[in-house]
């Protein structure tokens, strides 16, 4: 039996469906691991799902859900523990012992972004750059250039006052407003 839960995540915060297998479903306000499209993660449990009418809050049992969180990747691994926890915190401490370094590299790469805060995905195989501004060339100019000098692999997440900027809906080409052109 599959459940759907709305988990926050991230530093910078964003919140989706993740769906789970648990036998006990993780309460309001949960520690959980996470699967992400980063990455393993830890998140927060806010609210399951409502299933047709009737609302399932976290914690509760409900029967079988089949929606497009059970059929993205995006899932709860497993309930936090005191190791996962310190496990982030201590990447917490290493991602800001190197903010200035990569607000250095931004810098002497020239590139026209202003680093907001940073962090490592909970297995450490992604660092997460947060950068004001859109998804535009800067961005892909900064996970280029992080490749080519052979640091960490990493994910530039361009954010704005409302937080994330979300990736452009996929589908057309120019004249379709897919693209993001205006013809």
């Amino acid at each position: 039996m599959s459940q759907t839960l709305l988990v926050r995540y991230g530093t910078i915060p964003e919140v989706a469906r993740f769906w789970h297998d648990l036998t006990e479903p993780p309460g309001r306000h949960e520690r959980v691991v996470v699967y992400t499209h980063r990455g393993l993660e830890l998140g927060t449990t806010l609210e399951a799902i409502r299933i047709g009418t009737t609302r399932v809050a976290a914690g509760e049992v409900a029967g079988d859900v089949s929606n497009d969180a059970e059929d993205s990747a995006q899932k709860v691994l497993r309930r936090a523990s005191a190791e996962d926890e310190a496990r982030h915190a201590e990447l917490g401490r290493e991602a800001q012992a190197s903010f200035s370094e990569w607000r250095n590299r931004i810098a002497d790469w020239n590139l026209d972004l202003d680093l907001v805060d940073l962090e490592w995905t909970l297995d450490r195989q992604k660092l997460v750059l947060y950068v004001l501004g859109g998804r535009g060339p800067e961005a892909t100019k900064l996970a280029l250039q992080a490749a080519a000098a052979g640091l960490a692999v990493v994910e530039v997440q361009p954010v704005s006052a409302d937080g994330p900027v979300p990736l452009p809906p996929a589908g057309g080409g120019c004249g379709s407003g897919g693209c993001g052109c205006e013809h």
